[in-house]
């Protein structure tokens, strides 16, 4: 068969050489692969428009004779796998080498129809397609930006999130199995830059958003997994944009026994930034790099080299705001305004590097060996002097009068300056050793890891506030500062934990998969030994494999890091203990068809029961704990995601989440007070004296994240004419939450932030790709696989979405909330190069 292959080949091409004997010709060769790189052979090599062709050899590889000095099509087909056409315009007597890709007609993309079963038996896993992190339309960007879609967010500002009803400290984020972790001392998603997690690195992306195994640590919300590339020959690339540039290169050497990756990343908010409410000179940089490198000693053993590098400062030197919110009631409308005039300034550093090494041991084809170390270090500075004078009161939206704009009917007036000198160094050395053993049924997997945490914290800050003249609180034998929190904290803390767990299959006939396991995590700076015991199982019926129903039950544990141990006064209390939860999670996922596309359905119900819960407060992005295991939660919901393709070959998924979470703080309740003709009254004053009071308790209450309704979207489209024109949209919905007066009781919970509404919109074009990379030798785009370009719409319906509340006095000591809004509508455009 190979002979006559060969045969063909050859006469087809002497026919093309002798009709062509008399004319200029130019010279195409080269080789036909599919997606894993293999050879194709028998595939049609046709001239457009021209009788002449051939077909590939049994190496892949083609020659053919082609007109020169005019435009020239080649058409490349073969069963099973998408027709290609090539494009060409070559000089006379020109020779041109391609690598021609062919791509089967039968291939789906990976989140719709699952080829490995994991993420469908094993419940609250998403795994999601790291390309989309770079085409995705959203402020935040990246891998994180992607996962918002799936939880829901409030604000476009901070890659952080919160899954389930848990804060964004409950999230364990893994790079190639080393914990990472994030800045402590940021207040708010402005301060933030770059994303931890580089997406031009990334190959393997998988989130858990509740019920995972006994192997992932101790938090009790989600875990981010993933897993960098390991390239398999050299590549490159470059995006630059007016939010964000990166550089990529990676590649192979030493006879593919070496693989280096590397990033470099930098990240400007500027212009995100400049459309804020407080105007200023806002100067905030961002900037990374980050290398991942192995190295193959022999075939049973390969050392592995994580280092990142990442440095953020924000500067801010405000000069005014102007706020404004609307009381609207049946009895009366009023337009508030809140104008500040600032002097001073703000300047913040957050610094961290990591640097991880591991040694990976495949003893056999069933057994694997792994020890790592790591070590980790912050050092973070958050610096300020900044004073405010204001004027609050009604403000004129009448544009015939000569005072629109202005307060016209003034209400309260004071001044306040804010003071810090903050500073956090932490460093964290991991030593661990990890296995996994296959025998027979069981997938055993285990691991140990010792952990030494240095933290030193110097707290320094005040407040002072005036209002209408009049010191808060006001005395009149001394000035009082408002707020004054100062400590300075070191501690030196090990830990241990570790895991076992068993993974069982009993058999394709019977569709049932079990998993069990249980991990223990000692804490030395409160002496306390933690077991959680998890377990999961799932079913594929065997007369419908299109159907999984699953289900997992298990304790999660939060030991203490440092932020939970410090009060919202500043002090440090040192024998806080584990948040606890017992967590159960039941599910189920089908695949079907939708509108002739491959689709997917999930759905989940889930339930967590928490005690020794820390409570906290929530101002932006800013955590304060109480520092007391004095409450007990619980957050249940439902979840539904789609997974399919609206229009073919262009992925989408919708996701929806209903969820409560509410929680019991001990002893948490308030007094009121009657005067003696049974009024109620605030406080004894000269005039007014209390005759009795009246307990309220609290009881449970909606926690900072609570959220009833979310909707994340993710959409994609291209002109039905020609796929190289795309278009993303990505949308966000989110019911309103809770925000708490700082310091009440009585009024914890006593505001409430808006829904959240968000759409971000993108145009995409591509350039230059595959089919033009070699057109010609001296082509300086000659070895560029794609260029893409991206216009980005921002908040496209310009909509106000509410972060926080800046609580303002009038003369008459009433409290009002105005309204911290996030960013407007803006435009981003951004270029992407692939070498």
């Amino acid at each position: 068969m190979a002979f006559f292959r060969h045969l063909t080949g050859i006469l087809s091409l002497l026919l093309s050489l002798s009709v062509a004997a008399q004319q200029k010709d130019a010279v195409i060769s080269g080789r036909v692969v599919d997606e894993k790189e293999k050879p194709l052979a028998g595939v049609s090599v046709q001239v457009q428009n021209s009788p002449a062709g051939t077909i590939t050899s049994d190496s892949g590889t083609f020659i053919i004779k082609v007109p020169s000095e005019r435009a020239v099509t080649l058409s490349f087909s073969y069963a099973g796998f998408q027709s290609l056409q090539r494009h060409f315009f070559l000089n006379d007597h020109e020779e041109e080498k391609v690598i021609i890709r062919l791509i089967s007609s039968s291939k789906v993309l990976e989140e719709v129809i699952i080829k490995d079963n994991k993420e469908r038996t094993e419940t609250g896993l998403v795994r999601v397609n790291p390309k989309h992190a770079i085409s995705d339309p959203s402020a935040t960007g990246g891998v994180e930006g992607l996962i918002k879609i799936f939880v829901g967010s409030n604000n476009e500002l901070t890659s952080q999130y919160s899954v389930r009803g848990g804060n964004y400290d409950e999230n364990l984020v893994y790079v190639n199995d080393f914990e990472i972790f994030r800045p402590y001392l940021i207040r708010n998603g402005q301060q933030e830059g770059l994303s931890f997690i580089n997406p031009e690195l990334t190959g393997g992306i998988s989130f858990y958003n509740g019920g995972f195994q006994a192997k992932y640590g101790d938090k009790i919300s989600s875990v981010l997994d993933i897993q960098y590339k390991k390239p398999k020959n050299f590549g490159a690339s470059a995006y630059a944009g007016l939010l964000e540039q990166s550089f990529h290169v990676e590649g192979v050497s030493m006879k593919n026994r070496l693989t280096y990756l590397v990033g470099v990343r930098n990240r400007s908010n500027k212009n995100l930034l400049s459309s804020q409410e407080t105007k200023g000179n806002y100067i905030p940089s961002s900037s990374d790099i980050q290398g991942l490198f192995t190295f193959r000693i022999n075939p049973k053993w390969q050392l592995e080299l994580l280092g990142i590098l990442s440095a953020t400062r924000f500067s801010l030197i405000p000069e005014e705001a102007k706020m404004t919110s609307s009381v609207l009631s049946p009895l009366f409308t009023q337009n508030l305004g809140l104008d500040i005039f600032f002097e001073g300034r703000e300047k913040d550093s957050y610094q961290t590097n990591m640097l991880g090494f591991s040694a990976v041991q495949q003893v056999n084809e069933k057994l694997k060996l792994k020890w790592m170390l790591s070590r980790f270090q912050d050092e973070e500075k958050e610096l300020f002097d900044i004073t405010g004078a204001y004027l609050f009161g009604e403000r004129s939206f009448d544009k015939t009068q000569s005072d629109f704009g202005f307060i016209t009917n003034p209400l309260g007036a004071g001044v306040f300056i804010n003071h810090a000198r903050n500073r956090l160094s932490i460093e964290n050395v991991s030593l661990a050793q990890k296995g996994e053993w296959s025998y027979d049924r069981h997938f055993f997997q285990w691991g140990i890891q010792f952990e030494k945490t240095r933290i030193n914290d110097r707290l320094n800050e005040w407040e002072l506030q005036d209002s209408a003249g009049y010191n808060l609180p006001y005395r009149t034998d001394q000035l009082q500062l408002s707020a004054v929190r100062k400590s300075a904290t070191s501690l030196d803390i090990n830990k241990l934990s570790g895991y076992i767990q068993d993974n069982l299959s009993l058999g394709s006939s019977s569709g049932i998969t079990l998993q069990g396991g249980i991990r223990f995590n000692y804490n030395g700076l409160n002496h306390e030994l933690l077991v959680s015991p998890r377990v999961q199982i799932s079913w594929m019926p065997d007369n419908d494999k299109d159907w999984v129903f699953k289900l997992s039950a298990g304790s999660y544990n939060q030991p203490p890091f440092y932020r939970e141990l410090r009060r919202l006064d500043g002090t440090v209390n040192r024998f806080v203990k584990a948040q606890r939860s017992w967590q159960t999670v039941i599910g189920a996922d089908h695949n079907f068809s939708l509108f002739n596309r491959p689709s997917r359905i999930t759905a989940e119900a889930y339930y967590k029961h928490l005690t020794h819960v820390d409570p906290y407060d929530l101002d932006n992005v800013r955590i304060r704990y109480f520092g007391n295991n004095d409450a007990r939660a619980y957050a249940t919901g439902v979840e539904l995601r789609l997974f399919s393709e609206l229009v073919k070959d262009a992925e989408s998924w919708l996701s929806i989440g209903l969820m409560r979470t509410k929680e019991k703080i001990d002893d948490f309740y308030y007094y009121r007070y009657k005067n003696a003709s049974d009024e109620w009254i605030n406080a004894q004053t000269e005039d007014k004296i209390v005759a009795d009071s009246v307990r309220f308790d609290k009881g449970w209450m909606r926690r900072p994240t609570d959220r009833l309704f979310t909707l994340g979207l993710f959409f994609q489209d291209y002109l039905s004419t020609n796929k190289n024109f795309k278009v993303q949209v990505n949308s966000i919905f989110g019911s309103d939450m809770p925000y708490s007066i700082p310091g009440s009781v009585r009024y914890r919970n006593g505001l409430v932030i808006e829904p959240y509404f968000r759409i971000d919109i993108g145009f995409s074009a591509l350039l230059l790709d595959g089919e033009k990379r070699n057109r010609r030798s001296h082509d300086p785009f000659r070895e560029f696989k794609t260029i893409w370009a991206s216009l980005e719409v921002f908040n496209l319906l310009d909509r106000n979405n509410t972060i926080s509340y800046l609580l303002i006095k009038d003369f008459s000591n009433a409290v009002y909330a105005i309204p911290n809004r996030l960013t407007p509508r803006l435009l981003n455009f951004k270029i992407l190069a692939r070498l």
